[in-house]
Order: structure tokens, then sequence, then C-alpha cells
């Protein structure tokens, strides 16, 4: 189990991203009984972490999961969600505003049907508001029980620096995979220094680390793939390659090479969680089999090296 932060979170080093359970603003063709399956797999599976948001389908995901978690012991996993979306204009704009977070608590717990919100973070930075001072609303419903353990997604280092002024921030999401790995220099030090969780999201790079692409796809407009340069010319060609050359080391573990990929996150020593998603209940069982897989520190080396300078 890994410890979030400095809070009294624990979880599976291996979570669910379910922004395709209940996001179909994210993805077409969402079936909610599938999302609700897919949640169900991952907790029968012993993945403990599910991490979702109001802006995964504003609002649906986490009805979907409200819906899904009923029967199961609430004690024995943890929920993370996201907010910073405000829809009160009919517009979706961004807002740290204390009030806001505070309410945007309150509507997230009643929507996920729980008592309280393992972790929650403010999913998008605003331009207007001090972010110590957003924090700080959250650390308020932390010690109400509300939420256990603050987060802070999308931010630049300067503003998780302004989060963390009273060294109340307990973990990060942002974006980080092997072929995105810029975060590698800019924040993992000051992460690590302030005893700050760090957790990817899209760590399979939308599925290009999957090894299930082999050459260039057309995605539907509605689909957050869509234009995506990771997907595209040289830069697509590259990845493949390099994807394709983990099959043999894959093989030998007997996963797929997502499953290998996953491990090599696992084993990160500046990852805490990883959350890749799933849009069949198949592919959380296959994901779930990460946990089992145990890199030697030469396969970590080669994985790592592989996907230098990409």
């Amino acid at each position: 189990m890994v410890k979030i932060g400095k809070s009294d979170v624990n979880a599976t080093a291996l979570g669910l991203g379910t922004n395709a359970v209940g996001g179909n603003n994210l993805f077409p063709n969402l079936k909610d009984e599938t999302g609700i399956q897919i949640v169900k797999t991952a907790l029968d599976s012993g993945i403990t972490l599910l991490d979702t948001a109001f802006a995964y389908g504003m609002g649906h995901s986490e009805e979907l999961i409200g819906q899904a978690i009923q029967g199961y012991d609430r004690s024995k996993f943890v929920i993370a969600t996201k907010a910073a979306q405000d829809t009160s204009n009919g517009d979706v704009t961004i807002n740290n505003n204390p009030e806001f977070l505070k309410q945007s608590v309150e509507d997230a717990l009643k929507r996920l049907q729980t008592d309280y919100i393992d972790i929650f973070y403010i999913h998008f930075p605003d331009d207007q508001t001090p972010k110590d001072q957003a924090v700080a609303a959250l650390n308020e419903l932390k010690e109400a029980g509300k939420i256990k353990a603050i987060g802070v997604s999308n931010f630049s280092l300067d503003q998780i620096k302004e989060a963390n002024k009273d060294g109340l921030v307990d973990v990060v999401e942002d974006q980080y995979s092997l072929i995105h790995r810029e975060n590698e220099d800019v924040m993992f030090d000051y992460l690590r220094d302030n005893n700050i969780s760090f957790v990817p999201f899209f760590p399979l790079a939308s599925g290009l680390l999957t090894g299930k692409y082999a050459e260039v796809v057309d995605f539907p407009e509605n689909d957050i793939r869509n234009g995506n340069p990771d997907f595209t010319g040289d830069r697509f060609a590259s990845i493949v390659e390099k994807v394709n050359s983990l099959k043999p080391m894959a093989e030998k573990h007997g996963v797929d090479v997502a499953q290998l990929v996953l491990a090599w996150y696992i084993a990160n020593p500046n990852i805490s969680i990883v959350i890749p998603g799933a849009k069949h209940p198949e592919q959380v069982e296959k994901n779930a089999q990460a946990l089992k897989v145990q890199l030697s520190d030469d396969e970590y080396k080669e994985i790592d090296n592989t996907f230098k300078n990409i």
C-alpha cells in the first residue's frame, strides 16, 4: 500500500482512472452499464483507488461511481475526485474561490453517495484566487472529516509552491508518461523534498503505450485523442517502434506491453499511484496484473533508457 503525502490515506500502487466512466463529453459511445461494471471490476480485482472528476461527464462519472460502490465496504477503497469547473453561468469557467470549492465538495459527496472523499483535487488553477487560500478552504473540510487529503492538478511548479505555502498539499496529479517526461526536471525534486505524492495522468498516453497501434488512426472529432501530435507523423512512428521493442520483455513476464509499462511506473520511486483508464472491464482485469510484475533493476533501466529523449 502507498501512503498519500502527509495524510492518512493509503491505496494500492495501481488505481483506476475513470474518465471513460460517464465521461460522455470526452469519449463517444460510452454506456453507463459498462462504466458501472468497470468500477466494480476494479474493486473486485483488488484495485483500491478510483480517480474521477466533475469534468468527466460534468458530474456523471461521480454519479456512476456512487451507484457502483453500493454494497462495497467503503473503508476498503479510496475515492479521489476533482473540481474547478464552474457552470453556474451557463458556460464552463475555472474557479478556485474558497466558497466554490467547499460547495463543490458538498455536491460531489451527494453524487458519490458517500460521507467523505479521500482525496480532493483542485482540478485546474484559475487566474484570480491565491492558491494558499484555496487550499486553506479545503483544509477546513479536511479538519471536518469531509475530505482526507488535499491535492492539486495541472498546476505549474510556482502554483504548487504557492498552494503548499502552509505545507497542506498532499498530492499532485499531472501529466507524465514514458513519452512525456518533462516533470522529471520540473517538479519531482520539490515534491520529494516536501513529502508530496505524485499521480500521473495519461500514463498509457491515451493507449499509445499499450502496443495496440501500428498505423496512424483518425479519431472522431469528439474524441480527446483527435489532433494529438503523439498520434501523427514521425513522432508516432518513433513511439510505436519503441513500444514494440518492449514486447519480448513483456512476453517473458507473461503480460502485455501495457502491463509492463504500468509495472515500470509502479517501480518508479517518483510515482505514488498510477491510474490507467479503461473502456471495458476486461482492460481493468488485465491492468491489475501489473501489480504482480517484478521488474529487475536491469529491466527497469532498459525501459527507462528506451524512452529517453523521445
